[in-house]
């Protein structure tokens, strides 16, 4: 069964991470969810890296860190999963803060998604890869999504004079 780390830079980000969370979840998905700050205690972030690193079951890493987000590069560095940078919007920096998501050193490529419930759908892409049951969840998660949609625009519609 594949498992998707959910790694936060502070409590603080815990709103964000729990709805990425319930995300995963609808989509069958396990998350475990985690704060370990790359500024404040590196060392107790690399030693959970190598714990999850250790075991085989498949995963995707998301992280979760806003203002300099070294979280999501430091996981990426030191992981072999692909990993999926989902910084929150913050009002105070105007988003100026998500440019630290988005410019990584050469060798360290994360992915970055803001929105909670599109980093769950890409953890689940990428794991689907692998797993036609959870691609076969996938499709009809977004076989619904288009029939709402289409149920929407004719609710919408008003008759023509």
């Amino acid at each position: 069964m594949a498992l998707i780390p959910i790694i936060m830079g502070s409590r603080a980000d815990m709103p964000h991470a729990e709805a990425i969370a319930a995300a995963l979840d609808r989509l069958g998905l396990a998350s475990e969810l985690r704060v370990a700050s790359a500024h404040k205690a590196a060392r107790y972030l690399l030693d959970l890296l190598a714990a999850y690193e250790a075991d085989p079951q498949p995963k995707v890493y998301i992280t979760i860190a806003g203002r300099s987000n070294a979280l999501s590069g430091l996981v990426d560095a030191n992981v072999g999963a692909p990993v999926i940078a989902c910084p929150p919007y913050s009002e105070r920096f105007g988003g100026a803060d998500l440019f630290s998501s988005l410019r990584m050193p050469s060798g360290v490529a994360p992915a970055v998604v803001l929105e909670p419930d599109g980093a769950a759908l890409l953890a689940a892409k990428i794991l689907g890869l692998a797993d036609p049951t959870l691609r076969g969840r996938i499709v009809a998660a977004q076989q619904r999504a288009t029939e709402q949609l289409i149920a929407d625009d004719r609710a919408a519609r008003r008759p023509a004079d």
